[in-house]
């Protein structure tokens, strides 16, 4: 058979083995994985690659390999949800790195953080000062929780007593210059409507509409094609307060 041919042939068994093994496994996003599942992520597509180029062996090993890896980490989840003993010592466990505003350095030692690091995660959260954090914790999969102390987080309406109207999910009313008919009915609205208000924003014709939006609380969101925005070609273009 055709090397070229081959290929295709067990590009197509890796392709849907792999979609199939995913979905029984049932991985969370790239995001919450842990280091155990990044790696058992890179193997299995490893192994996946061999079976598609690897012309010098046969198909069914790396296939078998495919398969008992994936049953692997299959497994692996079935344990990690019916004990969750067995959660601690395989996906590991959140780690206290700030406590009550005081570095906990022994727990960086540990864990073979540097300071930097952890600095490098809260500003990933939004928080450049160290006084702001009351707790921080390192999740397992590397991922940082930040409790600030009272006096620096953010006031809420409710703090306030003012009573606010929930937004609720905005309804796409136009796409691509293209009324959809459906979600204006099942807002109780018309085309009438909706030209009304499109006129209110001097806005003649459907077609010069990219996107319109309704949320629940009667908001209307409105992006045109034609937006007379100028671009900031650099960021070292952009001349704002520093």
């Amino acid at each position: 058979m055709n090397e070229g041919l081959v290929v295709v042939v067990r590009s197509v068994i890796g392709f849907f083995s792999l979609l199939i093994f995913t979905r029984i496994i049932g991985k969370e996003q790239i995001s919450q994985l842990t280091f155990f599942d990044y790696v058992l992520g890179i193997t299995i597509g490893s192994i996946a690659s061999e079976l598609t180029v690897d012309l010098s062996s046969r198909a069914w090993p790396h296939w078998i390999g495919l398969l008992s890896w994936a049953s692997l980490g299959y497994f692996m989840e079935v344990i990690t949800l019916k004990w969750r003993y067995a959660a601690k010592y395989l996906e590991g466990e959140p780690t206290i790195v700030i406590m009550k505003g005081k570095i906990m350095e022994k727990s960086l030692k540990k864990m073979k953080y540097r300071v930097s690091d952890i600095m490098a995660l809260l500003r990933n959260k939004g928080v450049f000062d160290l006084n702001q954090v009351d707790f921080a914790i390192i999740e397992p999969n590397g991922q940082i929780s930040v409790l600030k102390k009272p006096e620096h987080m953010p006031l809420t309406p409710k703090d306030m007593n003012m009573k606010v109207v929930p937004d609720g999910i905005s309804t796409e009313l136009i796409y691509d210059g293209i009324i959809i008919e459906e979600n204006l009915a099942q807002l109780n609205k018309d085309k009438a409507w909706l030209i009304r208000e499109l006129k209110k924003q001097g806005i003649n014709d459907a077609s010069e509409v990219f996107l319109a939006t309704l949320n629940p609380a009667g908001s209307l969101y409105v992006d045109k094609y034609d937006d007379h925005i100028k671009k900031i070609l650099d960021i070292g273009d952009y001349k704002g307060p520093y």
